[in-house]
């Protein structure tokens, strides 16, 4: 065992002391602390988050980086500062942090390295309150639909519209042009005698038999007399043998259908013979014989024309009766067609404007809405009953006579539209000084339109307060109308104000269709717009 002196010990304690001192300055060399700007905010507020490192210039410090501050998002981290202060240094780091839900949050503790040790922040608490919106101070307005916003490069309107006009221009111009041809066509078609012998006299001009060109010669001379047949007689004469042809007409000469000479058809015989020769045998007839088939080839053609029946008055009018029937097949065809282009017109237009605008704005522009109509239309301001009632309609309410609820005679009502109908409203009021409970007066609405065949109710309610501060309950929710057994069930919606103001009772009932938004709009636009007169002020 090891004895010290007192003087000796006290030595010894000192030293011990020193020792401890210096291990404490060297756990407090670097310092870390991080503060709030605040501790409240509001949905979607930024706080300002600060970190403060004291330490060394030797020393490696690494601030926390990323979503650390989870449940809080971090929107910024902005680049660390460095102060001076006396022979150390001051690093200073912040962050800006939001969060989008309200509630109470708390930031966790943050780890700061320095030197590869971890140090710690403490952890804070932030409270996010909602934004309130004070809906008694301003008018409330249905949402507005979103509006697509076009990125990068996009066709403007008018080259769809262009190029529909192009394309519509075009089927027109090209149905003009081919009808102008068809009946150019038409028109230089003569008719099958004057055809043939227009036929034979270009014969005659095409030098074929000084050309020594026997086959093409008789072929257009057999091809004239058989298409004149073709178009008079026989209408299969073109495809026809030559044996065929001629039993034809000796067929229709026995019948007593074709009064021609019997020498007639052997001329025609003869020369459709040769030709055939000519054509496929390679027989050579003399430049004599082959003129005087050209002439033998005219008299058939004039003697077959002659003995062609004239029509009796019968087959005239039936002929008559025919081409008036073509007329008016060739107007329902051209009619047709004017049709089926206006269709193609107006379907393209209507694609167009569907595709751009979208079906609802074509349904309630061009085909009609009821609703948007009363929307777009005048409204008028009116004041009723007392304590007076102010509120803005599309109509003057009328005031009920002789009222189907049986109320007493000091209540007032004044009434437009029925609950059928695309919107009713109905306003009544009490004056001050008689009793009157609001369960029972919206009892009233209830029973009133039970009778009208109201079912499927179902009811909501919350406080409201008017634009001039009258405070009041807003009973609303939907309902089912079908005022017959045979009538088709109309989705309704309703809305039901009440009021107590200046002593007396005001009530206010609006009924609109379900899912139409320009009547849903409407609705919204009357019930907002009620003000209620103090008739003390």
């Amino acid at each position: 065992m090891i004895k010290f002196k007192d003087g000796e010990i006290m030595v010894c304690r000192s030293f011990i002391l020193m020792i401890i001192f210096l291990f404490s300055l060297s756990g407090e060399a670097q310092e870390v602390s991080a503060s709030i700007d605040t501790a409240s905010i509001k949905l979607g507020e930024q706080i300002l988050y600060n970190i403060q490192v004291e330490t060394d210039s030797t020393d490696l410090v690494v601030f926390p980086e990323g979503q650390t501050f989870s449940p809080l998002e971090m929107v910024e981290s902005f680049t660390a500062d460095t102060n001076k202060i006396s022979d150390r240094f001051m690093l200073i780091k912040e962050y800006t942090l939001t969060q989008w839900d309200s509630g109470s949050y708390t930031i966790p503790r943050q780890q700061v390295l320095i030197n590869d040790r971890p140090y710690y922040t403490d952890s804070m608490t932030v409270v996010v309150a909602d934004v309130v919106v004070d809906t008694t101070k301003q008018k409330m307005f249905p949402i507005k639909p979103s509006v697509e916003v076009s990125s990068g490069f996009t066709v403007p309107d008018w080259f769809w519209w262009l190029l529909g006009i192009l394309v519509v221009g075009g089927i027109l111009v090209y149905l003009f042009f081919r009808r102008k041809r068809k009946k150019e066509e038409a028109a230089k078609k003569l008719p099958p005698y004057e055809q043939a012998i227009f036929e034979l006299q270009q014969l005659d001009n095409s030098h074929l038999l000084e050309q020594r060109e026997i086959k093409e010669y008789y072929s257009q001379l057999s091809a004239a007399v058989r298409r004149y047949l073709d178009g008079e007689i026989y209408d299969h004469a073109l495809e026809s043998t030559t044996g065929e042809l001629i039993l034809y007409l000796e067929a229709e000469r026995a019948k007593g259908k074709l009064k021609l000479e019997e020498s007639t058809i052997q001329r025609l015989r003869q020369i459709l013979e040769r030709a055939d020769l000519a054509k496929f045998a390679n027989s050579r007839p003399d430049v004599i014989t082959a003129k005087e088939d050209r002439n033998s080839v005219e008299h058939v053609i004039k003697d077959t024309k002659a003995s062609i029946p004239q029509p009796s008055e019968e087959d005239l009018l039936r002929d008559i009766e025919y081409r008036e029937k073509l007329e008016r097949k060739k107007k329902i065809r051209k009619l047709l067609v004017g049709i089926l282009l206006f269709a193609i017109v107006f379907s393209g237009i209507t694609a167009y404007i569907i595709s751009t605008k979208g079906f609802e704005f074509y349904r309630d522009t061009y085909l009609g809405n009821q609703s948007k109509d009363l929307l777009e239309g005048e409204w008028i301001q009116s004041e009723y009953g007392t304590p007076p009632v102010s509120i803005t309609t599309l109509d003057v309410l009328k005031r009920v006579v002789a009222d189907s609820l049986e109320r007493a005679g000091d209540k007032e009502t004044f009434r437009k539209g029925d609950p059928e109908g695309i919107l009713f409203v109905e306003l009544n009021t009490r004056p001050a000084g008689q009793e009157f409970d609001l369960n029972s007066a919206v009892e009233e609405v209830y029973t009133y339109l039970e009778k009208r065949g109201a079912r499927n109710i179902i009811t909501k309610d919350e406080k409201i307060t008017t634009l001039n501060g009258a405070e009041g309950i807003k009973i609303f929710g939907s309902l089912v109308m079908q005022p017959e057994e045979d009538d088709k069930p109309l989705q309704k919606e309703y809305t039901i104000l009440n009021f107590g103001e200046g002593g007396g009772y005001q009530q206010i009932v609006v009924i609109f269709n379900a899912g139409d938004t320009y009547a849903e709009e409407i609705a919204q636009r009357i019930t907002t717009s009620v003000e209620l007169r103090n008739p003390e002020n």
